[in-house]
């Protein structure tokens, strides 16, 4: 049995609210979108990792989901959110923190989902 890779489905509210957290701060591409049905969706994509958001309402509210990025230079990637969207830095791991299992990691959240960036 072999996976190519997992693909996490998102739920939101309001799927503008990922496109904020994912395209604009973290610079996903918009592989896929279909916005003007009944629940709408899109697929984002970046370095080869996959998401796929969804619009809706009850699943939303059902679903807070955490994701871990693991990434070789996460003093990087902590500027480029500091200075782009310092507003979405997790009040509790808001700077870069070497952690007692050895990784180094900060995070991120908006009213859907947390993101916790780690290097080993």
């Amino acid at each position: 049995m072999q996976f190519e890779k997992i693909v996490p489905s998102v739920f939101y509210k309001d799927i503008q609210q990922a496109l904020i957290l994912f395209v604009d701060c973290l610079h996903f591409n918009l592989k896929h979108a279909e916005f003007n049905i009944s629940t709408p969706y899109c697929v984002l994509e970046k370095d080869g990792n996959s998401l796929m958001v969804f619009q809706d309402q009850v699943l939303a509210e059902e679903h807070y989901p955490e994701l871990r990025i693991e990434t070789k230079n996460i003093t990087e990637v902590f500027k480029q959110v500091q200075a782009s969207h310092p507003h979405l830095l997790h009040p509790n791991l808001n700077t870069i923190t070497l952690r007692p299992w050895g990784a180094k990691e900060f995070a991120i959240k908006d009213e859907q989902v947390g993101i916790r960036f780690m290097e080993w």
